[in-house]
């Protein structure tokens, strides 16, 4: 296992990780489209298959926080929508996902959300209010979004468009993302034990150590996501999904 010794991972390593820690937390409260931020710091401090066993009991513990705070908003029918699309996602993920170029997902996952963007943001400037409903568009970003979850823990950009065109309000958006995501982050764990065996005591050991930086993020999260208004909210997530993209293309 490449870690044998918590003792021996560089000082560079430990302070990628807090803030990697530090941004779960972030994102999980609220202030959504930077969860790319924390698999970039992660992927670099550690091999980038390895770093996804690090990052996804960070996420659950993070995910337990957030449908704590936001459960009262929670939408259970997007969720009951979504949710066995991304498990399908998954499973394609964990069966064809490490034989996939590196370079052609990352190629593929940007081409996708930059086109499901410029038409969120036509949709707001043609000023069209009704939202997708067929199943197609559900099944497909679902699908997309649970392969991404389990190759790289990537999915956020891709929910954040499924939500968006929903237009749901801010905390709706938050708390509904809150619960499916746990839910698939717990699915996805028996995955990583058992079939590409990247969760083990030593990673766990470091997750445990890294648990404040996601509390820290939390609060301040919660805090940020308090003084900003749903117009603004929704602006910001398109903005920093996009980033999130251009980050995926070319990290």
């Amino acid at each position: 296992m490449f870690l044998s010794v918590i003792s021996e991972i560089s000082t560079t390593s430990w302070i990628l990780s807090f803030l990697a820690a530090f941004v779960i937390g972030l994102s999980k409260a609220g202030i959504k489209g930077i969860a790319i931020i924390n698999v970039t710091f992660m992927a670099i401090a550690f091999e980038a298959k390895q770093s996804t066993g690090i990052v996804l009991p960070l996420l659950v513990v993070a995910d337990i926080f957030a449908v704590i705070y936001y459960n009262r908003h929670t939408q259970w029918k997007y969720v009951a929508k979504f949710l066995p699309w991304m498990i399908l996602g998954i499973i394609l993920g964990s069966w064809i996902g490490m034989d996939l170029p590196e370079q052609t997902f990352k190629i593929g996952m940007a081409i996708i959300i930059f086109l499901v963007l410029a038409i969120i943001v036509w949709w707001d400037q043609k000023k069209v209010n009704n939202v997708p409903t067929h199943w197609a568009f559900a099944s497909g970003v679902g699908t997309l979004a649970g392969f991404t979850t389990m190759v790289g823990n990537l999915a956020g950009p891709i929910s954040n468009i499924y939500f968006l065109a929903m237009r749901l309000p801010k905390n709706q958006f938050i708390g509904t993302a809150a619960w499916l995501f746990l839910i698939i982050n717990v699915f996805k764990l028996p995955f990583h034990f058992f079939l590409w065996n990247t969760i083990s005591a030593e990673t766990l050991l470091l997750d445990l150590k890294l648990i404040p930086g996601i509390i820290l993020g939390f609060v301040l999260g919660i805090k940020l996501v308090k003084m900003i208004n749903e117009e603004f909210f929704r602006k910001m997530i398109l903005v920093l999904t996009a980033l999130g993209a251009i980050i995926i293309l070319f990290k």
